[in-house]
């Protein structure tokens, strides 16, 4: 079984907010179901899998500078902040935990459960 993990931190790193999609699924169905809890904030850092008009249109009705570089096939590059590589590191943290970087539990809700407990610790820490 094939997840993939879509999170969002706070300004100092720290995990606020899951969803997992299946693996063949596109980053876009992600996005969409984290933009509505968002959290009030002036920047969004993300991957270059998040790169689209209509999601860089929505975080900037919502006030949100998207900070996401642009797919490799964009013909016009987009300039972002190197800032970006905090949401890296929060997933860094999650891996250092042995059961979420091997992902043991089959069960998409027991393990998005170990991803709670971790994200517990490591907002705590």
């Amino acid at each position: 079984m094939n997840t993939k993990l879509h999170g969002v931190t706070d300004t100092s790193g720290r995990p606020i907010q899951f969803f997992i999609t299946a693996g063949q699924v596109s980053d876009y169905t992600g996005a969409a179901a984290l933009l509505s809890c968002l959290p009030d904030a002036e920047w969004l850092l993300a991957d270059r899998g998040y790169d689209a008009d209509w999601f860089r249109e929505a975080l900037i009705d919502r006030g949100i500078t998207p900070c996401i570089p642009g797919r490799k096939s964009r013909s016009k590059t987009i300039k972002y902040d190197k800032r970006r590589n905090r949401i890296e590191r929060m997933f860094g943290r999650l891996k250092d935990w042995r059961r979420i970087s091997t992902r043991y539990d089959r069960c998409p809700k027991v393990f998005l459960s170990a991803i709670a407990i971790a994200a517990t610790v490591i907002f705590w820490l």
